[in-house]
């Protein structure tokens, strides 16, 4: 070990940086999941607030409260919507790129595609309000002008998830193509050529083909997606939600942010973060043995 180490110290010196941080900021921290089984006092500090009584008192509290449910129900409901709608979009729009023989156009296309990554929701929120605001939206101003009533898009509860999957996929398809334009890049182009010979269409190609030599990183991206499943998306839902769709957009993100820094309830907020991440942990587990049978696993 410590041989590898001297043949190959410039490769750990620049891995340095990144276990500095993860050492201070990740596992330096941990310590304070403590406040989840405590009854945390900001005087008092971590080691010297009392223990709860009984340990599990702030998860008992939670599952026994009327919004447990409602917050659990939204986090995985937006979760799953974001997977089963944010997975194929990139797989098409690469195979798309990859299949386009105007070179000039493929990266137009490529460009405009990602550019959204690297916008704040802050900015996309004040471009969903520019096409879908009911008073000043420019599709509603559209609909008035044909003679029907303006539509609340942005505060009407039964449409307002469909609105952040929406936004989340088109914010992410450019980006998550380019590991996917990676892929279709590394594939032997003798296969195709072989493909050509034999008679093989365009798409035929893509299907026995392409895909499946997709299926590895399409099954890792589901993997590392099925990670944040309980995320949702905190910086999304906060710039976007309104008090009027809170019914279908507080997540446990935003209620564990609303409960531990608004009402400074730092235990109970710490307790439901903790459940978060151990879900979390065993759901990545669960996936990434289920790929296993496929021989396509993460480790």
């Amino acid at each position: 070990m410590i041989r590898v180490i001297k043949w190959n110290w410039q490769y750990y010196l620049m891995l340095l940086p990144c276990l500095i941080y993860y050492v201070i900021f990740k596992y330096g921290t941990m310590y304070g999941v403590i406040i989840a089984f405590k009854d945390y006092n900001v005087k008092k500090g971590i080691l010297a607030s009392p223990w709860a009584d009984p340990l599990l008192k702030h998860f008992q509290y939670f599952f026994s409260s009327p919004y447990a449910s409602v917050v659990i129900g939204n986090t995985l409901k937006i979760s799953f919507l974001k997977i089963i709608f944010g997975m194929i979009p990139p797989v098409i729009l690469a195979i798309l790129i990859s299949e386009c023989g105007n070179k000039w156009f493929r990266k137009i296309v490529q460009t405009a595609s990602y550019l959204p990554h690297f916008l704040s929701w802050v900015i996309i929120y004040g471009i969903m309000i520019a096409f879908f605001s009911q008073s000043t939206g420019l599709i509603n101003r559209w609909l008035t002008e044909m003679g029907f009533s303006s539509y609340p898009f942005l505060t009407d509860p039964a449409h307002f998830q469909a609105m952040i999957v929406g936004t989340d996929v088109w914010k992410g398809v450019g980006w998550s193509a380019i590991i996917y334009l990676a892929a279709i890049a590394g594939i032997d182009t003798t296969l195709y050529e072989a493909g050509i010979i034999d008679g093989c269409s365009k798409l035929k190609r893509i299907w026995y083909i392409t895909l499946p030599l997709l299926r590895g990183t399409f099954i890792l991206q589901l993997i590392l997606r099925t990670g944040s499943v309980m995320d949702a998306g905190f910086d999304q839902i906060y710039v976007i939600a309104t008090s009027q769709v809170l019914s279908v957009s507080e997540i446990l993100d935003t209620w564990v942010f609303k409960e531990g820094i608004q009402r400074m309830n730092y235990s109970l907020a710490s307790a439901v973060g903790l459940l978060k991440s151990v879900i979390s942990l065993i759901l990545v587990f669960g996936t990434n043995k289920l790929a296993r049978k496929w021989d396509e696993g993460l480790w």
